[in-house]
Parts: C-alpha cells; sequence; structure tokens
C-alpha cells in the first residue's frame, strides 16, 4: 500500500521573491566549468563574476542590510577562472575556491559592507593542473576534495604538504564529486562514462565502478537517500536524463527519466530532510522539483517553475536560514546574467506564520563538525549531531569560554579581536574540533586570524620582513577591477572593421574628442567617429579619411585632436586633419604626405613633449624623425638589422627606446648620435615585441615571445641595457604580441592582445619583485584593441585609475579600471598623484632638435568639495594592539623556563639574597648573662 501513502511534501509550491527583493548588481558571465556558480551559507551569498577574467568572486549576504537593500562586493580570488567553490558546513564565513590559475584556497569573509580580507587563510598547489571541483567533507572539520583533470584528491587542510590520498586516476576529465551524507564514500562521475564509488581510507581504487553513462558530455552526480546515487546527464541522443542507482550494485538504473532536448548542464541539489530534488539547468528558465523517495514510486514531479531570467547557477540555502514559521522547506538562489533571485517552497498549511509545524521539519544536522579530519581519517565515522528547527527549541549561544593567553592575543582559528570588530564570523575553526575553541592554539607563531596549523611556524631567527616576503608582495592596486561602461556610452554598429591590421599596430587608436578605426575597405580607409555622439553608426557609409594604399600604423597627435597620422605600406606618411566639428564625408586629400623611407613603414609615434615631431620605423631598417612644421626628414637613425617591432620615446623626451627582431634592445639619443647609445639583448622571439618606459624612465618594460613562443614580459635597466634583463615573467601561450599601457601616476601596466578576452595587469616597481601580479580583466567577447585616454577621463569619486576604449568586431566599449575602496566621500590621495598635462606640448620641434629640454605641466584630480583620504578624521581604536612581532615571535622551552624562573624570582626574592632580620642589630654576648 506504499504506492498509495500520500507525501506531505506533494503539494509544495515554488514562489518567486518580487524584483525588489532581489539581489541586484550582479555581472555573472557564462563560464565554462563544472561548478554551481554560486554558493550559499546561511549568512553569505558568493557567486562568480565576469570580472577579472572570473578569478573573481562576488559577495552578498542572504538577507538585506538595516536600509533594506542588498550590497554586492567582489573579491580578487585567483589570477584565473574561479571554477568551483564551496561553503563550509560548520562554519558561515570559511569559503573555499579552486580555480584554472591550479591552486585551492580558503577564505574567512566578512559582512559585504565591510572591507575584505585579499589574503587567503590558506593557499593549496595539488601541482596536478587546472581544477574543476572541491567539496568540503559533510562531518569532519578541514577536510577536503578536490577534484584535479584526471584524479580526485583528498586533503586534510592542517597539513599543506601533500594531499591524504590521491584517488585511482579516471580514464578521462573527472566531471563531478559527491561526498555521501555520512562521510564514509566518495563517488565520482567522469568523461569516459563511467561512475565510480571509493572509500579513500579503505583503497585508492574505486569499490564500486560501471560504464552507467551514455553520452560524455557533462554529468553530475549527486547521493540522495539511503544508498540511492542520483546522474543528470545526456542519453545517446543528447536528450538529458535523470537516473537513479543503487550505491552497491551499479549495472543498471533503478530508475530513470528524460528531461528535453535543451544543451544546458543539468543541476541537481537534494534536500535530506525532506527527500526534495530541484533541477535547474544552465541557461534554461525553469526549475522543476521532484520527490525521492525510498519506496515506489522512487522519483515523482511536485512542481514546474518558471522563472523570468535564464538560469546561469543556483544554490540551496541551509536549513537553519529557512523561514520555518511560513512552512519554507526549501529556498533556491537563482544566479541570472544581472541579479539573484530567491524562490522560496513552501508547503501549503493552515495557521502558516503562526505555529511551528513539527512534521514537515525533522531534526537536521548541525553546525558543529563530529571529529577532525584526522579523527576521520584514522577511521572514526561520528556523525553531526542533528538539530531542532523549532525556533522554541534551538540551541542558545554558548558563553565563549575562557581562552589562554594565546587565544586572547588572537591567535587561534576564531580570529583576532581585530576581526571581531570588523564583523569578520569568529566560529570555530574547520581545523577544530567543537571542544577546541578553549584549547591552545597548535601553532603559537601563527598570525592573527589564521587557523592554527595553516601556515607553517616560522623560526626564531625569522623576522617580520622574511615573513612578509614569505606571504608574498602587497600592492594597492593588487584588487584592481575591470568594468565596461553604461552602453550608453558605446558606439555600436561598425561595419567592415579591418581585422588584419599588422602585429606592429594597435589596432586603432583614440583622442578625448575621436576615434579613428580602420576598415577593410579597398583603399586604405580609415573611420572617423565622434565620441561625443555615442551609441548606433548609421547603416550608411561613415566619415573616413581615404588612404591610397594599405595602412600599416596610425596615432593621432596628442597636442591637437584634429591631426592624424597615418603610415601606408607605400613607404608614405600621411598627415590628415579633421575639420572643426568632426569630419562628415570622406576626406581624400591630406595636409602633408612625407616622402623619404623606401619601403613598407611598420610604425610611427609622436614626440610626448615637442609640438610637430614625428617618429617613424621602416621595412627599410632605418628609423626617421620627421619636423611636420617644415614637412620634412631631420634625423636618421641607423644601426637594425632586421625588423622593429616596437619604439618608445623616454618620458623626458631625451631618448628613444626600441626592440628588433633581431633580438637586441637599443636606446637611441638622436640628437647627438644616428647610432644606438646602448644595446642589449632583448626577447628570443621572432613574433613581435613592445617597449614602453617605466618607473620615471629608470627602465625599460618589453613584452615579447621567449624562444619556446611563450608570452612574457622582461624589465630592463636604461643605465645598463648590455647587462641583460633584471627580471622577467612569463605569462601565457598565444600568437598575439602583448601591447602594454604604463600609467605613470600609478605605476601600472595592463598588457592586451588583439583578438583576446583576457587583459593582464602588472604594477611595475623599481626593486624586488619588480612584477606585482594584480587582478586581470575579461571581456565578453574577444577585443581588437584598446586605447586609453587621458587621467581627466577617470571618475576619482569612484576611484577610477585609468579608463580605456575597447574595440570589438562591431562596438567600442570604454572600460574602467578602478581600485576598490571603502570611503570613497574621501579623495584617494594615495592613489591620484599630481598628473602630467601631457596633452599639452612643452616646446616645439624646432626648440626640441636645437638642444631645448622641457616637461609638462602638472595637475591636480582632486575636486573641489572632496576631502583627501589622509585628511580624513582618524576613526577611535577598539583597543591597543601589541606590535606584530610580538605575535610572530616563538620563544624555545628554555626561554619560555628561563622567564618563568625569572619572574617567580622578582616576586619571591632569590634563596642566596640574605634575610631581612640579618641586618638588625643585635645585643652583646654578656648581655645574655644578665
Amino acid at each position: 500500500m506504499n504506492r498509495f501513502k500520500t507525501s506531505k511534501y506533494k503539494n509544495t509550491t515554488p514562489k518567486i521573491a518580487k524584483k525588489d527583493e532581489w539581489i541586484n548588481n550582479v555581472r555573472a558571465g557564462s563560464f565554462s566549468c563544472q561548478g554551481n556558480h554560486i554558493q550559499a551559507s546561511s549568512k553569505l551569498v558568493a557567486f562568480n563574476s565576469e570580472q577579472a577574467g572570473g578569478g573573481m568572486l562576488g559577495l552578498s549576504s542572504v538577507r538585506p542590510g538595516s536600509d533594506g537593500q542588498w550590497t554586492v562586493t567582489h573579491i580578487s580570488c585567483h589570477s584565473d577562472l574561479v571554477t568551483d567553490m564551496d561553503f563550509s558546513p560548520f562554519d558561515e564565513s570559511l569559503l573555499v575556491t579552486c580555480s584554472a590559475d591550479e591552486t585551492v584556497k580558503l577564505w574567512r569573509l566578512c559582512d559585504p559592507e565591510l572591507e575584505q580580507s585579499g589574503t587567503p587563510e590558506l593557499t593549496l598547489r595539488p601541482g596536478q593542473g587546472r581544477l574543476e571541483l572541491v567539496h568540503f567533507h559533510p562531518t569532519s572539520s578541514g577536510l577536503l576534495a578536490v577534484g584535479s583533470a584526471r584524479s580526485p584528491l583528498i586533503w586534510d587542510v592542517s597539513s599543506q604538504d601533500a594531499p591524504l590520498a590521491v584517488l585511482e586516476p579516471h580514464g578521462d576529465q573527472v566531471q563531478s564529486l559527491s561526498w555521501k551524507r555520512d562521510g564514509s564514500l566518495l563517488a565520482t562521475s567522469c568523461k569516459d562514462k563511467m561512475l565510480r564509488v571509493f572509500d579513500p581510507r579503505a583503497q585508492l581504487t574505486p569499490v564500486q565502478s560501471a560504464k552507467c553513462l551514455q553520452n560524455n558530455k557533462d554529468s553530475r552526480v549527486l547521493w540522495t537517500k539511503d544508498e540511492l546515487l542520483l546522474t543528470t546527464g545526456f542519453d545517446m541522443m543528447r536528450n538529458r536524463e535523470l537516473k537513479l542507482w543503487d550505491s552497491r550494485k551499479l549495472s543498471s538504473s533503478v530508475s530513470s527519466l528524460s528531461i528535453g532536448t535543451s544543451s544546458g548542464i543539468l543541476i541537481p541539489l537534494f534536500d535530506e530532510d525532506t527527500g526534495l530534488l530541484l533541477l535547474s539547468g544552465m541557461g534554461d528558465t525553469v526549475i522543476d522539483c521532484y520527490e525521492i523517495s525510498s519506496s515506489e514510486p522512487l522519483l515523482s514531479q511536485v512542481s514546474h517553475c518558471l522563472t523570468d531570467s535564464s538560469t546561469r547557477g543556483v544554490a540551496m540555502l541551509p536549513k537553519m536560514a529557512l523561514d520555518v514559521m511560513s512552512c519554507e522547506v526549501v529556498r533556491l538562489l537563482q544566479l541570472t546574467d544581472s541579479c539573484i533571485v530567491p524562490i522560496s517552497y513552501q508547503v501549503p498549511r493552515k495557521h502558516s506564520g503562526q505555529e511551528f509545524h513539527d512534521d514537515l521539519y525533522p531534526d537536521t544536522v548541525g553546525t558543529t563538525a563530529a571529529m577532525t579530519a584526522e579523527e576521520w581519517w584514522q577511521g572514526g565515522n561520528q556523525q553531526v549531531e542533528k538539530v531542532s528547527l523549532n525556533p522554541n527549541k534551538r540551541p542558545k549561544t554558548k558563553a565563549t569560554p575562557e581562552k589562554p593567553a594565546s587565544a586572547k592575543k588572537g591567535l587561534i582559528s576564531g580570529g583576532s579581536k581585530e576581526d571581531q570588530a570588523r564583523g569578520c564570523s569568529t566560529s570555530s575553526s574547520p581545523l577544530s574540533t567543537p571542544s577546541s575553541s578553549a584549547a591552545p592554539s597548535r601553532s603559537p607563531s601563527s598570525t592573527s586570524g589564521l587557523s592554527s596549523g595553516f601556515l607553517p611556524s616560522p623560526s626564531p631567527s625569522q623576522s617580520v620582513k622574511a615573513i612578509q616576503s614569505l606571504m608574498g608582495p602587497t600592492s594597492k592596486f593588487r584588487h584592481i577591477q575591470g568594468v565596461v561602461m553604461h552602453r550608453d556610452t558605446h558606439i555600436t554598429n561598425i561595419r567592415g572593421l579591418n581585422l588584419t591590421t599588422p602585429g606592429e599596430c594597435d589596432g586603432f587608436c583614440a583622442n578625448h574628442q575621436r576615434v579613428a578605426v580602420p576598415l577593410a575597405i579597398a583603399g586604405g580607409q580609415i573611420a572617423i567617429v565622434e565620441r561625443s555622439q555615442p551609441g548606433r553608426l548609421p547603416d550608411t557609409a561613415v566619415p573616413t579619411v581615404q588612404n591610397s594604399g594599405n595602412v600599416a600604423d596610425f596615432c593621432w597627435d596628442p597636442f591637437d585632436p584634429r591631426r592624424l597620422a597615418v603610415a601606408g605600406e607605400d613607404a608614405k606618411i600621411r598627415v590628415w586633419k579633421v575639420p572643426e566639428g568632426g569630419l562628415k564625408g570622406t576626406l581624400t586629400e591630406p595636409e602633408l604626405i612625407l616622402q623619404g623611407h623606401t619601403e613598407k613603414i611598420y610604425s610611427v609615434k609622436f614626440h610626448p613633449l615637442a609640438s610637430g615631431l614625428l617618429v617613424s620605423s621602416s621595412y627599410d631598417l632605418s628609423v626617421r624623425l620627421w619636423d611636420l612644421d617644415r614637412g620634412e626628414q631631420v634625423k636618421l637613425l641607423t644601426g637594425h638589422e632586421d625588423q622593429v617591432f616596437g619604439m618608445a620615446w623616454s618620458p623626458d623626451g631625451k631618448l628613444l627606446a626600441t626592440v628588433c627582431k633581431d633580438a637586441k634592445v637599443r636606446i637611441y639619443d638622436p640628437r647627438k648620435s644616428t647610432a644606438p647609445v646602448q644595446e642589449g639583448a632583448g626577447p628570443e622571439g621572432h613574433r613581435g615585441a613592445r617597449v614602453v618606459w617605466v618607473c620615471d624612465g629608470k627602465y625599460l618594460l618589453v613584452s615579447g615571445f621567449d624562444s619556446l613562443s611563450e608570452r612574457g614580459i622582461y624589465l630592463y635597466s636604461a643605465d645598463s641595457l648590455s647587462s641583460g634583463a633584471i627580471a622577467s615573467i612569463p605569462i601565457s601561450i598565444s600568437p598575439s604580441t602583448l601591447i602594454p599601457f604604463y600609467d605613470p601616476d600609478t605605476g601600472v601596466v595592463i598588457l592586451s592582445g588583439k583578438g583576446e578576452n583576457r587583459v593582464y595587469i602588472y604594477e611595475i616597481v623599481p626593486e624586488e619583485p619588480y612584477f606585482i601580479e594584480c587582478s586581470s580583466f575579461t571581456s565578453s567577447e574577444p577585443h581588437k584593441g584598446f586605447a586609453f585616454l587621458r587621467k581627466t577621463e577617470c571618475n576619482v569619486r569612484d576611484v577610477e585609475v585609468a579608463v580605456g576604449l575597447m574595440l570589438t568586431k562591431t562596438t567600442i566599449e570604454p572600460v574602467a579600471f578602478k581600485v576598490p575602496r571603502v570611503k570613497k566621500e574621501f579623495f584617494q590621495d594615495d592613489v591620484y598623484t599630481d598628473t602630467a598635462m601631457w596633452w599639452e606640448p612643452a616646446l616645439t620641434a624646432s626648440a626640441w632638435l636645437s638642444g631645448s629640454n622641457g616637461q609638462h605641466k602638472k595637475m591636480s584630480l582632486k575636486p573641489k568639495d572632496m576631502t583627501p583620504v589622509s585628511e580624513a578624521p582618524k576613526e577611535a581604536p577598539v583597543r591597543k594592539y601589541l606590535p606584530s612581532s610580538v605575535y610572530l615571535e616563538e620563544k624555545t622551552d628554555e626561554q619560555k623556563k628561563e622567564e618563568l624562573l625569572s619572574a617567580m624570582v622578582a616576586k619571591l626574592g632569590n634563596m642566596d639574597d640574605p634575610l631581612p632580620q640579618e641586618s638588625f642589630e643585635g645585643v652583646d654576648e654578656d648581655e645574655w648573662d644578665d
């Protein structure tokens, strides 16, 4: 009669929250990875963000703030795509992430309204390539399952050196991992169509395995009730399917269901207390709810929910966060392109909202770990203690037990007092047992806020500076964010774009008034578009300048926004003058034609200080200087033995640097000699290179290729090129040359490659380590070039440090690079130094040629109504802290014993000291006879 038994959850109804209850300001991208893209604890919500190439996570809270609004902030977690994440079941503020950058990181998060720590508590480097999956153990603290390309790893985070176990390599990519609810077994699905069940403590090979999947397209596996495993995937006809398996016998499924023909990956979420299964597909606008029971029918549909937007990811809130008085049994968070939508599943009941319906809410697993990772590894099978969801029976928060001295200094896993003052969670660490909050730290020298065992104890000889060097360099620009501005500022409907500009050309160029874009039209036409008129370009012909030959390179005059210099493959340089008010039609007659090169010209650059001075390089192996006012060549530089890849003027305008295909970097002083004054070995690769002066002209930064065609950046001292590169770092393998833009105010270099999505950002410092990696920016589609604008285009109120225009196949989109700051009401004078007005000439070409030098005037970017952050009123400290050296110092047992004895002696006195009465004056001996 079980088949006729009525389920109390059969009428569960989904309710989509009202739009004012959605979490907005979300930019979720479409990523190619196995994770759910969103995870939630009872307090926080973390999700993939398209910013920084997916290496950045968005963070919000489950409940709105006091003003009824949600705050969304971003955390730069990895240097590449965050592929998966998971909140600890025992700490609502502890998040683990894994990435394509081959690392696993553990983060302690604070309230989104507060500034987040940019440093992870733990970083694991398995060395197994790109990591796709990471999951906390359901019963043990500090235990992780990590999915690398072919092998699942079991890792105790208190031991960073090596994993506890590396399970048997799979035949192809691991697509999914799932712990059994009691933590005893681990199930995996794989691209080789195999389903495997491991007992990691018993053996490294699977205890059960079978070819259960019909298609090698993305699949998921999930433990459900009792011994049942659920898989989602595709059948041989590429239809989506759901199957239930008995984990003890994988030869055939016990139930199956076809879900339709959509290509989106199915994401299953299961609630063990109710037996409800939520099923959503990537890109779908529907979420289905099923009930899984231990008897027939095993699988039955409960509801079908149509959503307003397509799904990018889904997460299930922990049971402790539910509104049980409203009979809410499950709450989903649906991640869409621009928002997070809460969907509440409620059971209709009389007196809902007035009384607790205990038949709907069996006791659920609590938030206190049953054992440590070590105890589990040694064979422990304790289960997490269950708690009641009845508001009247929930355990009260216990008073924190008295902590030893080390705990009072903030050295145990709960975090420092400073963390508490900032609103950080102080719940127990994943490495601690439930009773360990009163135990001394395993590593007394751990830094404040770090869980015990997270970092190796420094030796007594290590100085604070040495420890900081171990932690890595810091930069105020580390979390820089690239943000595409609003669509109202975009120029769209660009037609006939030339996608094959030479490697020495930046692809397009722009100034504060207009943009020049090359077109794939005969005659070397360049479209001139006014920035003051954003929007859709007409379908008819746009205004152009018409060169008679193919265009090799072009650039705007920095001192005249109407003058454009164009280098042609016919060995001529044409100088065009756009009419006042902008170009209305086709311009066929240039203002000036410069002739002197005998072969194709590679590139042209204007002088940074002198007006009317232009430099060009050509296939004839010469570099020539031109005076535009006189319309003639004034200098001819020689010494190159092959193609000139790039040129750059020094900031003071005295020297010219070049990088050449002959693997040489050269520096010229054009007014003194036609030969190079310095020469040194450059990048070995022959695909292309660029050069730029950095650090006030003291160094040269060169982007190029090594002998194995891997891209990298190299730093040279401008005083000793012959010594070779003083520092270099590899970046990636790609055929496109990285084009550097250097901001002298911040020391930040932004590197972009034509035809790529990712933009790399580094801070350049004049001492080791020289390169400090910052968050990268990733565009939604491949860009064809970047052009950066003057500093006055930056919105300093939003802490923008650079603004560029990004050219795609059909659009020009402004991109702002921002530094996340909390006190934006103040002018961030530590970020904004007085900037050079490089758009005003310092001298004329004739004056420079005659030996004169100059420099740009400088201006402040501070608005009159803003107060510098350096002058902001100081907040009163909550308490004084001892210097960090006190916390970092570790003493030997002998030192501690000596200190203890000294303290006792100081209190009681030394045994060798005379007694006080010995100093008293006595009586003569003969007086005793009286």
